[in-house]
C-alpha cells in the first residue's frame, strides 16, 4: 500500500454552537468530536495526520499535543485554501492524502478503508466519498457522468433547479493523489456564490487534466452527519450510543432497556453481564463478566471485577474487586478500593477508603481516607472523622475488628486487629488487639422529672 496522509479542516468559527468551546472539542459520547477522528486515523496508520486550525486554534493546540502535526489558516476563505496551508508538509511527498472534515465524528475506519481501497483499485487521481440521502438541502450535490465516474461536484448554493434534484451528496472526505492534489490546488479560484476556494472545485480541475474521478457510496448514511449545531451535535450522541450498545450487545452483554442506557465510547463490558436501565457508564470504565449493573448506576473510570453487583449507585475513579456488593444509593469517590465479597449498602458514603475481603459497611455510615482490613464490621452511623478544618488524616482498622453503630473514629486512629468499639462511642486513642473499647457518657435517668422541665421550659 502507498503511504497514507491525512489533512483534518478544523479552521472554522462553528458559530451555530454558540460556545465559549471550540466545536471539535465538543463531546460526543465522551470523547471530543476531534478524538473520534484522529483515533479511525491511527487505526488506518497514517504516516502524517495533519490538523488545520485557525479559530480557537490555542486551546485545540493544547487539547491534542503532539497526537498530529499543526498548520494554521489564518483566514478562512474556503477549503481549498485550508487544504494549502499543508502545503509545506506535503508537497514533496508520495502516496495517498485523505482529507476529511474536523466536525464529522461518525466516520468509521471500516468506511475510510474502503474509500482508501477503491481509490486504489480504481487508480484515480481522486475518489469521493460520497452518500445518498432522503433530504440532501445544505450538500454539495456529485454530478456524475454517464459512464458513471465523476464529473463535478456543484455547491448547493450554486447548482441548478436540475442539479438540486440529485440525492448523491459530497461527504467532504476525500482520497488524493498526492502530487496532483496540491498541483491543482494551485489551479482553483474563487469564482462563486461565496467568493471562497472550494476544494471540490479540485475534482473539476482534475478531470478537465484528463484525469480519473473515483467515488465510494457510503453504505450507512448517518455516518455522513456533520455537527454544526447543539441539535446535531444531540443527533450524532444518539447515532453513536446506540451503534455502542448495538456492539456490546452482540459482544455477550444483556442491556435490558437500551434506550435508557447510556455507555461512553471508551467503556469496556465483559460477556454475561447484565446493564438495567438508568445506568451511565462513562469515561474508561471497565466492567467484567458475569456482573449486574444497575439500574440507576453511574460510573466513571471505574473498574469493575467479575461478578460484582452495584445499583442505585454512583462511582468515580474506583476499584470494584469480584463479588462485591453495592447500593443501593452508595457514593463512592474517587481512590476507593473495594476488595473482593465487600458490601457496602445503602446511604453510605466511602472517599479514598480501601475495603479488605469480606468487609462491610452495610448502612448510613462515612468513611474516608481510610484503611479497612478483612472482615470488618463498620455499624450504621459510623464516621472516620478525617478533617480537622486543615489536613486530612488517616483511619486504620485492623482485620476482624468491629466498629459499632453511632461511632466516631477521630483521625489519626487506629483500631488493631479483633478490636471492638462499642456503639455510640467516640474513639480518639487507638484501640489495641483485641481490646474493647468504649467511650460515651455515662446515662443519667432522674425519675418523674419530666413535670419539673416543662415547667421551666414554659417560663
Amino acid at each position: 500500500m502507498q503511504r497514507l496522509y491525512a489533512i483534518v479542516l478544523a479552521a472554522g468559527k462553528g458559530t451555530r454552537m454558540k460556545s465559549q468551546k471550540h466545536k471539535v472539542l465538543h463531546p460526543v459520547c465522551g470523547k471530543p468530536i476531534i478524538d473520534h477522528i484522529i483515533g479511525q486515523l491511527s487505526e488506518l496508520n497514517t504516516a502524517k495526520t495533519i490538523l488545520v486550525v485557525g479559530h480557537q486554534a490555542e486551546s485545540i493546540k493544547e487539547y491534542l499535543g503532539d497526537k498530529v502535526r499543526f498548520v494554521e489558516q489564518k483566514e478562512q476563505l474556503g477549503t481549498a485554501h485550508a487544504v494549502m496551508q499543508a502545503k509545506p508538509l506535503l508537497e514533496n511527498e508520495t502516496g495517498i492524502t485523505l482529507v476529511l472534515n474536523g466536525d464529522h465524528p461518525l466516520f468509521t475506519s471500516e468506511t475510510l478503508s474502503k474509500l482508501i481501497e477503491e481509490h486504489q483499485r480504481s487508480q484515480a487521481a481522486a475518489t469521493v466519498l460520497t452518500a445518498r440521502l432522503e433530504n440532501p438541502s445544505g450538500y454539495g450535490r456529485i454530478v456524475r457522468r454517464t459512464d458513471g465516474s465523476v464529473d463535478r461536484i456543484v455547491e448547493h448554493k450554486d447548482a441548478t433547479a436540475e442539479e438540486l434534484k440529485i440525492n448523491e451528496v459530497n461527504t467532504g472526505t476525500f482520497c488524493f493523489d498526492n502530487q496532483k492534489l496540491f498541483s491543482a490546488l494551485s489551479l482553483v479560484n474563487n469564482d462563486n456564490a461565496q467568493g471562497e476556494y472550494y476544494l471540490p472545485d479540485v475534482i473539476s480541475i482534475l478531470r478537465e487534466q484528463g484525469e480519473r474521478i473515483s467515488a465510494e457510496v457510503i453504505s450507512d448514511s448517518d455516518e455522513a452527519m456533520g455537527v454544526n449545531d447543539r441539535l446535531q451535535l444531540a443527533e450524532a450522541e444518539a447515532i453513536m450510543r446506540r451503534r455502542i450498545l448495538q456492539t456490546h450487545m452482540l459482544n455477550g452483554v444483556s442491556i435490558v432497556d437500551p434506550s435508557n442506557t447510556y455507555i461512553e465510547a471508551d467503556v469496556t463490558i465483559g460477556p454475561d453481564t447484565v446493564i438495567e436501565p438508568g445506568t451511565f457508564l462513562r469515561g474508561k470504565t471497565k466492567i467484567g463478566a458475569g456482573c449486574h449493573i444497575g439500574p440507576q448506576a453511574d460510573l466513571t473510570d471505574v473498574v469493575v471485577a467479575d461478578h460484582a453487583k452495584i445499583k442505585y449507585a454512583v462511582i468515580d475513579s474506583s476499584q470494584v474487586d469480584q463479588n462485591a456488593s453495592i447500593g443501593p444509593y452508595a457514593y463512592i469517590r474517587p481512590g476507593t478500593h473495594l476488595g473482593e465479597e465487600t458490601k457496602v449498602g445503602c446511604f453510605v458514603d466511602l472517599k479514598k477508603t480501601r475495603l479488605g475481603k469480606g468487609s462491610k459497611v452495610s448502612h448510613l455510615a462515612y468513611v474516608g481516607d481510610a484503611e479497612v482490613g478483612e472482615h470488618v464490621n463498620i455499624g450504621c452511623g459510623a464516621v472516620t472523622v478525617n478533617y480537622d478544618g486543615k489536613n486530612k488524616h488517616k483511619t486504620i482498622i485492623e482485620d476482624g475488628a468491629f466498629i459499632g453503630c453511632n461511632v466516631n473514629l477521630i483521625a489519626p486512629v487506629s483500631v488493631k486487629k479483633g478490636g471492638y468499639v462499642a456503639a455510640g462511642s467516640t474513639i480518639n486513642q487507638d484501640v489495641p488487639e483485641n481490646a474493647f473499647a468504649i467511650a460515651r457518657e455515662r446515662q443519667t435517668t432522674k425519675p418523674d422529672y419530666v413535670e419539673k422541665l416543662m415547667k421551666k421550659l414554659s417560663k
